[in-house]
């Protein structure tokens, strides 16, 4: 089996977290030129007529472009759609919120459009006042393909609650930037959390408009009118090519890329690098012993408090590590058994939330008992291959 491993434990800075190509199987790279991908909200035929003489909610951020010079809100406001309110997920509807900060209630200064805040009081849900204003809801927006990453939560969750109340839902469909394929365990539901919500692999391989159609058909959400305006020109071998960063901590192509792997450190006592330029393309610790790259987390506009706030971290930079091999390794264990063996802490490496991350209880037990990455690996790729055929008849594109 190929690999490019550390030749010793994390001197190699820039081929950390060694591509094990082959150990998942060839996963196909493409080199012949195809037609431009265009996202779902280019195809107005398909949902302007949809909205007209409707009150309308849109569910979107920064990334629902209609145009590269217009924003899909914008371009219903121009068009006389009867907006009644925007509700923005996490990030905000601009893209400029901290993780975890509530979106509450404003205006877009541009349309006038009021912003509404996706959770009222105690509720976790819009307010009954809210529910009624409106007769069909709009849903853009470019997830990542994680099962961790928080926006197709909460598309899920404002689809329950329309399912209550009547409202019609239309999904402007985006292209999976990791559609190309399937990884990781399946969620154990004992760790649902707003890090993970439906009993799917932490790398699904799914568009938004596919998992709203998969929750809707097995019953993971109430039935409700379900409308998905269908990218052009796209299927799952496509390596589509985000044109705006989805959220502060995903400046690139390449963290995106590397982001399956590297989100698993928010479960350790590890920086993932908040705090830097190359925010989950780096990781490292105070105390790591024998690497020669190091940082220093600072406030910026990703984060206010990183983890290690002006502590000198040594750790692994994976920003040369090229995108072929991350495609082909997929989630990578390695870099994470190899940061526990380094720091030498034992059970304190971990904090609570890995398991809400990496979905189920075996992959600490398994890294504590000593087992390899691909020992853990191997363990769940019945899950894959499982839901690689539970997911079939929901698939809206070609795998």
């Amino acid at each position: 089996m190929a690999r490019l491993i550390f030749a010793l434990i994390l001197i190699t800075t820039t081929l950390a977290c060694g591509s094990r190509a082959e150990a998942k199987g060839d996963r196909h790279v493409e080199d012949a030129p195809r037609a431009e991908v265009l996202v779902g909200a280019t195809d107005t035929a398909q949902y302007m007529p949809l909205l007209r003489g409707k009150r309308v909610a849109v569910l979107a951020n920064h990334t629902a472009m209609f145009s590269p010079e217009e924003h899909i809100v914008d371009m219903m406001h121009r068009e006389g759609i009867n907006l009644v309110g925007i509700f923005a997920p996490e990030h905000g509807f601009r893209g400029a919120i901290e993780a975890g900060e509530v979106v509450r209630n404003s205006t877009d200064e541009r349309t006038g459009v009021p912003i509404l805040s996706l959770y009222t009081g105690t509720k976790k849900r819009p307010s009954d006042e809210v529910m009624r204003s409106f007769d069909m809801l709009v849903v853009d927006m470019q997830d990542v393909g994680l099962r961790f990453y928080t926006y197709y939560i909460t598309m899920l969750q404002i689809m329950e609650v329309c399912a209550e109340y009547g409202q019609e839902v239309v999904i402007l469909d985006r292209p999976n930037p990791n559609g190309h394929y399937v990884d990781g365990p399946i969620l154990d539901m004992r760790y649902k959390s707003g890090v993970g919500w439906l009993p799917i692999p932490v790398v699904h391989g799914l568009t938004m408009g596919e998992i709203a159609n998969m929750a809707v058909g097995k019953g993971w959400t109430p039935w409700v009118s379900l409308h998905v305006v269908r990218c052009r020109n796209y299927d799952h071998s496509t390596h589509y090519q985000l044109p705006i960063a989805p959220s502060p901590n995903l400046p690139t192509q390449h963290s995106i890329y590397l982001y399956p792997t590297t989100c698993l450190f928010e479960g350790t006592v590890m920086s993932m690098g908040r705090g830097t330029d190359a925010p989950f393309e780096i990781y490292g610790h105070p105390d790591m012993r024998g690497c020669s790259f190091t940082f220093t987390p600072e406030p910026n506009a990703g984060s206010k408090t990183p983890p290690f706030e002006g502590e000198l971290c040594h750790g692994v930079d994976m920003r040369g590590i090229p995108v072929e091999d991350i495609w082909a390794e997929g989630i990578d264990l390695e870099c994470l058994v190899e940061a526990y063996h380094n720091l030498a802490i034992g059970e304190k490496f971990f904090k609570p939330v890995f398991e809400k991350l990496i979905g189920v209880d075996y992959v600490r037990q398994m890294i504590l008992s000593g087992a390899t990455a691909d020992e853990i690996e191997a363990r769940w790729a019945e899950d894959v291959e499982r839901f690689k055929i539970e997911r079939r008849d929901y698939l809206l594109y070609a795998e």
